[in-house]
């Protein structure tokens, strides 16, 4: 047999092992395409009603502050914090304010245009993309913490997010070799250049469209799980907590309750969802930039599941202590 026959004839089997899925998944479509019709709908209302037009304009704002060099204007307050504690540079202080404030994925995103446009080292751009993709305060206070009120305090719920974030961080600074502060200086990093909006605009629809697509594709699954699963509800309603943050949330909060479905929460809440880990990863390449600007999604996972599980293990502790006090 001739040589490039037989190499045909061993990729044959391992194009057939890849389109096993693919073709599952279409046959699960043409059987109940009511379900994944309900999740797409679900999905881009997301997207189109919450997602898009809070997430857009934070993106262009950003651009606009860093191209007209407000940086220092911005950091210069949090700068004892920031560059004293966690010991970021400037720059790396903007990266993860816009992370801690706007929500997923905009701290990653700016990390890798900072990263892309020589503005942070690769040790801090690694070292920040563990500590700056969080869900935003408006979220967690308007969304999580609804029906939450009678479990835990917004003072306990937050802290139990955003306190792992120092651990985290410590630990993260030593496994990137991350220990010597950069100076504090203003321009000390080249800057991205001249702003223009129509490119400003561009760039945040194109993420905004990669964002979409990943949202609307895990709202589907999450409808898939909880129409068609065989599991009990509660059990549905962790695996849902770990696959899309806001259909997660909402079904730990109804199937679950007291100590247990608050720690449930602040754990999807940290974590993100297996949808916010690939709306992370859709960010952190571009046509411009390398492939994911020298930036491990691999390391990235796994700090949130260190993050998420001190987040829940926090908010046990908590609760625990705030019910010992009046018995």
């Amino acid at each position: 047999m001739p040589p490039h026959i037989h190499d045909i004839n061993k990729c044959i089997p391992v194009a057939m092992k890849k389109s096993v899925f693919p073709i599952l998944i279409l046959c699960l479509f043409l059987w109940r395409p009511d379900i994944s019709l309900t999740g797409a709908k679900n999905g881009l209302t997301l997207w189109a009603g919450v997602i898009l037009p809070t997430l857009l304009p934070f993106m262009i704002c950003s651009g606009a502050i860093v191209s007209f060099g407000g940086i220092s204007l911005f950091t210069k307050p949090f700068r004892p914090i920031l560059h004293g504690i966690l010991g970021f540079s400037q720059e790396g202080s903007y990266v993860f304010l816009s992370g801690l404030l706007c929500g997923y994925p905009m701290g990653a995103k700016n990390c890798r245009d900072f990263l892309s446009y020589g503005m942070i080292s690769p040790e801090e751009g690694n070292y920040l993309l563990a500590v700056s993709n969080h869900p935003s305060p408006m979220f967690l206070l308007g969304y999580a913490m609804a029906g939450l009120d009678t479990v835990c305090s917004p003072a306990i719920f937050l802290t139990a997010i955003y306190l792992p974030i120092l651990p985290v961080a410590l630990l993260a600074s030593h496994f990137y070799g991350y220990t010597k502060k950069p100076s504090w200086n203003i321009n000390s990093q080249p800057d991205p250049g001249t702003f223009s909006f129509d490119k400003a605009f561009m760039q945040g629809l194109e993420a905004m469209v990669k964002i979409g697509g990943y949202i609307m594709a895990f709202s589907i699954l999450a409808c898939y799980i909880q129409a068609i699963s065989p599991l009990s509800p509660k059990l549905n309603a962790c695996i849902l907590g770990i696959t899309e943050i806001t259909t997660g949330i909402h079904s730990l909060k109804l199937w679950l309750s007291g100590p247990f479905m608050a720690a449930a929460v602040a754990f999807a809440a940290s974590f993100g969802g297996f949808s916010g880990i690939f709306q992370t990863k859709s960010v952190l390449t571009s046509s411009q930039a390398q492939k994911n600007a020298g930036l491990s999604i691999r390391h990235y996972v796994l700090w949130k599941l260190l993050h998420a599980s001190l987040s829940c293990l926090i908010m046990m502790v908590l609760l625990a202590f705030r019910w010992k006090i009046p018995g």
